[in-house]
């Protein structure tokens, strides 16, 4: 009898780990940033994702909170249907994902979406201060990226070509070749970067 009720609940922990990566990078969030957030160590969380730990219920109370998310949707049995879109709310705090440029200056951005194991593009939304960028090359991976500037002008520099946008512009180019951008202009730049990964 042990087993069987130990069989019927093994589903719903194994799925508690996934559920935290997955609300993680929905919200952009780097292992350190939910553990600041959470109060909880990086180290524990990673464990908690990758199922090496199964949370205590403070915890995972304390996760549930940092990622806006009732605790029912980390325990739940499965019997809702997943949904089929990822809806972002534009009042809801949603910081760019940590890899995105992670030497970048000058720059407030947030996230309209992020890739998890369903979805492999992602979309950011950013003011660029005047002489902010990107700072070094950003990181090379396979993939795509549409660069949409809507007000202001943005300077992006694609393996050693140099192309200036300006409000209405975009720009299409791989992400496997190094890539910077900056805003060269007087007033702060808004944009948005659409990435497919490959």
């Amino acid at each position: 009898m042990v087993n069987v009720e130990a069989a019927a609940w093994e589903p719903v922990v194994g799925a508690i780990g996934p559920k935290v990566r997955e609300a993680r990078q929905a919200l952009g969030l780097s292992l350190q940033q939910l553990a600041a957030r959470a109060d909880v160590s990086a180290a524990a969380i990673h464990k908690v994702e990758r199922g090496d730990m199964v949370p205590t219920i403070t915890t995972l109370l304390k996760l549930a909170g940092a990622l806006d998310r009732p605790i029912v949707h980390f325990v739940g049995d499965g019997s809702r249907p997943r949904p089929v879109a990822t809806l972002v709310r534009g009042d809801v705090p949603t910081p760019t994902p940590a890899d995105w440029a992670p030497a970048a200056y000058g720059v407030d951005g947030r996230t309209l979406a992020a890739p998890d194991e369903r979805f492999r593009a992602a979309g950011v939304h950013a003011t660029v201060e005047p002489g902010g960028g990107s700072g070094d090359t950003r990181p090379l991976r396979a993939g795509e990226e549409i660069l949409l500037v809507l007000e202001g002008e943005m300077q992006v520099d694609v393996a050693g070509e140099r192309y200036r946008l300006d409000a209405g512009d975009t720009l299409h180019y791989p992400t496997d070749r190094p890539h910077e951008w900056r805003n060269p202009g007087a007033g702060p730049a808004r944009a948005v970067w659409f990435t497919v990964r490959g």
